[in-house]
C-alpha cells in the first residue's frame, strides 16, 4: 500500500480522488493564493498546485521513496484571460455570473505531485459553455449558498449544473481534479489506482 496524502481540505477533491480508489490521507495546507503580476492563468494554477504539494510534503515527510508523495491542486476559471476567484459577496457573484452568461469560458486545475527525489506537474483545460442567465437567476443561485466556495462563483456538480449548455474536456477537472491526468501523474510514480 503507498503513502499518499492530498494537500487539500476540499471534500469535492477528496471525493473524486476515492472514486478512482486510490488510498490517501488528507491533509490541509495553508499558501498564499495571490495573483503575481503578470502571471498567467496556466501558470498561476500550476504554482499553487505545485505549492500545495510541497507545502504537505514538508509537513508530512514520507518514509518510502518510491511509493510516498504529496497531490496538490488547484483549480480557476478564466475568462477573457482574467482569473474569477471566490465570491466575496452576491454583488460579486452575480458579476462573475454575467461574465459567464451565455459565453465560453475555461476551467483550469494545476495538479502536482511531489515525494522523495520526485516532483512532476500538469495543466488541465476544460472548455465551459453557458446558457444565457438573468440577474433573477444568478441571485436566487447566490442564496443557495453554493457558489460561496467556488473559483467563477458555481459549482458544476450542484445547481449550477443547468447553467451549462456544453462541455469540452474533462468534466471532474471542472469539479475540482482531473481524474485521467491524476490517475497517469500517480501511475507515473508507481501509485496505483483501484486499490480496493
Amino acid at each position: 500500500m503507498c503513502d499518499l496524502i492530498l494537500a487539500s481540505a476540499s471534500p469535492r477533491r477528496k471525493e473524486l480522488l476515492a472514486q478512482i480508489g486510490v488510498v490517501f490521507k488528507q491533509c490541509s495546507v495553508d499558501i498564499d493564493e495571490s495573483v503575481l503580476p503578470g502571471e498567467r492563468p496556466e501558470d498561476y494554477v500550476r504554482r499553487l498546485a505545485c505549492e500545495k504539494s510541497q507545502a504537505g510534503f514538508q509537513r508530512n515527510p514520507l518514509p518510502n521513496s518510491q511509493q510516498s508523495a504529496v497531490l496538490g491542486a488547484d483549480t480557476t476559471v478564466v475568462v477573457d484571460g482574467v482569473i474569477l476567484g471566490k465570491p466575496d459577496s452576491e454583488e460579486q457573484a452575480v458579476e462573475m455570473l454575467q461574465q459567464l452568461s451565455g459565453r465560453t469560458h475555461q476551467v483550469m486545475t494545476g495538479i502536482a505531485l511531489t515525494g522523495n527525489g520526485y516532483a512532476n506537474s500538469q495543466v488541465v483545460v476544460t472548455h465551459v459553455t453557458f446558457k444565457a442567465l438573468d440577474v433573477a437567476q444568478c441571485r436566487r443561485y447566490w442564496q443557495t449558498g453554493e457558489p460561496c466556495d467556488k473559483a467563477g462563483g458555481y459549482g458544476i456538480q450542484g445547481y449550477a449544473a443547468v447553467f451549462v449548455g456544453k462541455i469540452e474536456g474533462s468534466y471532474s477537472n471542472v469539479v475540482g481534479l482531473p481524474l485521467a491526468e491524476t490517475a497517469e501523474l500517480l501511475g507515473k510514480a508507481g501509485i496505483k489506482i483501484w486499490q480496493v
